[in-house]
């Protein structure tokens, strides 16, 4: 059996894309992954903020294509980069256990969020990082910052910037984890919807491809991600918008916690829920609907 795997040509969407296909052959003796390299419109454009040229599904519409025309089986994602909604020819059918979701710091001199001087600037090209960081740390400056895990990295070591705000999984599947100079607890930043977890996307009708993929779902992140996912869905969320969800298993009980502000980072309001472990994702969805529902409600009565 053969199947092509459609991924961007990033360092780290290769280093992700390549462990997940030697799972996938490991879980199907005689299988053979073939790799697509596709440059994204997300890729190609770096010199503006995201949220300016069309938002975090610019990184995944090529890939979607190629899927859709049959030149890729399947696509893997960084779930965070996956929107809300899916054209429907098309579905998320494998979350595969989830990296560490946690943000990490990486700054000059090995200092930490709480040791960088006042008026230090920080790289992020996140809304919901900047909102988070600047309740924690309001004397700092945050600036955006785009480029590839290592051009983000280089922009510190070169002096633009004193320190920069990634995802701690990106740093960990590039084998770099000991590059955090912290990583960053969730009761600062909360991490944004999805963040650690993949996403492996295919046509519906690609029977062999959801098949073969299976064996590597990982029930508990898939529960987790879409209790986060509805979050998203119900206050309409987009890179204009600050908003994270985070859910945890804790014994027999899901947590879920959910943060949201308007875009230009005020009245920042934080919401939890805890409920039995759901059933399925229909059960944590409704929990994330109505955690997102609660949150939505505070910014209209405003």
């Amino acid at each position: 059996m053969r199947l092509v795997l459609a991924t961007r040509r990033s360092p780290l969407a290769l280093a992700q894309s390549r462990a997940f296909a030697r799972l996938l052959e490991a879980a199907n003796p005689g299988l053979t992954i073939e790799e697509l390299h596709i440059v994204t419109s997300g890729d190609k454009t770096q010199d503006k903020p995201l949220q300016d040229i069309g938002g975090k599904g610019l990184f995944i519409k090529e890939l979607e294509e190629a899927l859709l025309d049959g030149r890729a089986d399947f696509a893997v994602h960084s779930i965070k980069d996956v929107p809300a909604e899916l054209a429907p020819s098309l579905a998320i059918v494998c979350i595969p256990a989830r990296e560490d979701p946690r943000d990490a710091l990486v700054a000059r001199d090995g200092l930490t969020l709480a040791a960088l001087p006042p008026g230090s600037k920080v790289g992020t090209g996140s809304l919901r990082r900047i909102v988070a960081l600047q309740a924690a740390r309001p004397d700092l400056v945050f600036e955006p910052v785009r480029g590839n895990v290592d051009t983000r990295i280089r922009k510190v070591h070169e002096g633009q910037f004193d320190a920069v705000v990634l995802a701690y999984a990106g740093l960990r599947r590039l084998g770099w984890e000991d590059r955090a100079t912290e990583v960053i607890s969730p009761d600062v930043s909360l991490p944004a919807i999805g963040q650690g977890a993949l996403g492996i996307e295919c046509r519906t009708d690609a029977a062999a491809a959801a098949a073969a993929l299976a064996p590597l779902v990982h029930v508990e992140t898939a529960l987790s991600v879409a209790a986060e996912r509805a979050v998203m869905l119900a206050v309409d969320g987009s890179c204009r918008l600050p908003v994270a969800a985070f859910a945890v298993r804790e014994g027999d009980e899901i947590h879920l916690r959910g943060l949201l502000a308007d875009p230009d980072g005020s009245n920042l309001r934080r919401g939890e829920r805890r409920a039995t472990w759901p059933k399925d994702e229909g059960e944590a969805a409704a929990l994330g609907r109505d955690l997102g529902a609660e949150l939505k409600s505070h910014a209209a009565a405003r």
